[in-house]
């Protein structure tokens, strides 16, 4: 009997949308929005209306080059959550099984499951610094599966898993004639050494990326999917179930942000750069956080060592005006997401409220 389909809705972007909001936000997970002065934009280069078709052609051109494939292979998305949907949609019938990590980003999970999916998982251990083991994906997998999905950097922790292992992971997967997803999100934030989609590490690969987390840029909605020419084509089609046509005023300001990437990427460096250096002095001082350090992204997944953890992030929220994730989103309620994109104001205050709470629960018991 194929499995009943589940309602369709995120409960992690719902949270995201109606219940992260605080004074102090570390619960998002992206770069603070890049202002539109600092794009070098006049009016009279959009336009409100472009052309018909599978993609606007400068923009698939500056994706593709920027990517190191052919243009055949982009699909532009609206964000990489569309993206990952038309991957997914497009390789996954109902009952096909699909191997997903564990944690996990939820709305990767609620997809496959909207979609029939019957889903599988395959475990990062906090204890192996929430990197990727083959062995466990072998254990894990059987000939039912379709496609394996993962991140890389990982969600929720930043840990980046390296080429070596991925091309382990697509061995695995061919043999029993599956694909693997790689959403490479946060990849982008590796700015200190080239980028490479994992779309060139085998034709059993799908990648999906996005402007919106690295770069500040999330209002464009510019999200990209890397794949075979024919799962491409069979990607188009089912966008046009969805998304249809993207903005083209979007589409534009996407042509010119990628044309200036070098500038808004080096805004982006240095706020992660700054932030990340608060983050590790914050974590070197606390002695009730266990967590994984990671060298690049734009956040942190600490695992709080004693005390209820959702009870700890409502505290946090509601008696010290400062929201994190709580773990349980991922599937790791002992843990909870900082996020430390933002402003760097913002998050060397909400790093120490995060503190003044801890001490306020130590103090406790």
């Amino acid at each position: 009997m194929s499995p009943q389909r589940r309602e369709a809705r995120s409960v992690y972007i719902e949270w995201a949308k109606l219940r992260s909001s605080a004074r102090f936000n570390l619960a998002s997970s992206g770069v603070a929005a890049l202002p539109l002065s600092e794009l070098p934009v006049r009016i009279e280069e959009l336009e409100i209306t472009g052309p018909d078709s599978y993609g606007f052609d400068a923009l698939i051109q500056r994706l593709a080059t920027k990517a190191g494939v052919p243009p055949e292979c982009v699909v532009h998305a609206q964000g990489t959550s569309m993206a990952n949907h038309l991957a997914m949609a497009a390789l996954v019938e109902p009952d096909d099984e699909v191997l997903i990590e564990h944690p996990a980003y939820e709305a990767i999970v609620s997809t496959a499951e909207y979609l029939g999916a019957r889903i599988r998982r395959f475990p990062r251990h906090f204890e192996n610094g929430f990197q990727i083991d083959p062995r466990e994906i072998e254990r894990t997998i059987s000939p039912r599966t379709r496609l394996i999905v993962l991140t890389n950097l990982h969600t929720p922790t930043g840990v980046r898993t390296s080429d070596a292992v991925l091309k382990l992971v697509g061995e695995i997967a061919r043999s029993l004639g599956a694909h693997v997803l790689v959403d490479e999100v946060y990849l982008e934030t590796c700015f200190e050494s080239p980028w490479k989609s994992a779309y060139h590490l085998g034709p059993n690969f799908i990648a999906t990326g996005s402007l919106t987390k690295a770069y500040g840029l999330s209002g464009l909605r510019c999200g990209w999917a890397l794949a075979a020419p024919a799962l491409a084509r069979r990607m188009w089609g089912l966008n046009d179930l969805f998304g249809v046509m993207a903005p083209h005023a979007a589409e534009l300001l996407s042509v010119i942000a990628l044309d200036h990437l070098d500038q808004i990427r080096a805004r982006a460096n240095s706020i992660l750069t700054t932030n990340r250096a608060l983050l590790k002095t914050f974590l070197d001082a606390r002695k009730d956080l266990l967590a994984i350090r990671s060298e690049a992204g734009t956040m942190a997944f600490p695992q709080l060592s004693n005390g209820p953890t959702e009870a700890f992030c409502q505290m946090l929220r509601e008696k010290y005006e400062t929201s994190v994730v709580p773990g349980r989103f991922f599937g790791a309620p002992e843990h909870f997401r900082i996020g430390i994109g933002g402003e760097t104001k913002n998050v060397s205050e909400g790093l120490s409220r995060i503190g003044q709470a801890l001490d306020d629960l130590g103090s406790k018991r």
